[in-house]
């Protein structure tokens, strides 16, 4: 998700789909035929697993101590940790500095 951010966004391609946008069929309608997007297209494009069960509700789970677990590190709680969140520029720092330690 970190990499998400990077992303460039054109403009005039997201309007065009919005104006193509059909509500009441859930698809796009170009000139050419229908359009649905699906769940592994989104996938695809972000590299996000969906062979697991999803997170739809709060969690219980002390979150300093999964990141400690999984991650080495504890995010600054209020600052990187809020919640259950974890802020993506924090992850995306610790990424880079991970990545320059294995160089």
């Amino acid at each position: 998700m970190a990499k998400l951010r990077h992303l460039k966004v054109d403009h005039a391609l997201v309007t065009t789909f919005v104006e193509r946008w059909r509500l009441q069929t859930r698809t796009f309608h170009f000139p050419t035929r229908e359009c649905i997007i699906s769940l592994e297209d989104v996938t695809l494009q972000t590299d996000l697993r969906i062979d697991r069960l999803p997170v739809i509700a709060p969690t219980k789970f002390d979150w300093e101590d999964i990141c400690d677990t999984y991650l080495g590190i504890v995010p600054v709680k209020g600052e990187s940790l809020v919640g259950s969140m974890v802020k993506l520029k924090w992850l995306s720092d610790q990424s880079r500095i991970w990545s320059n330690k294995n160089k």
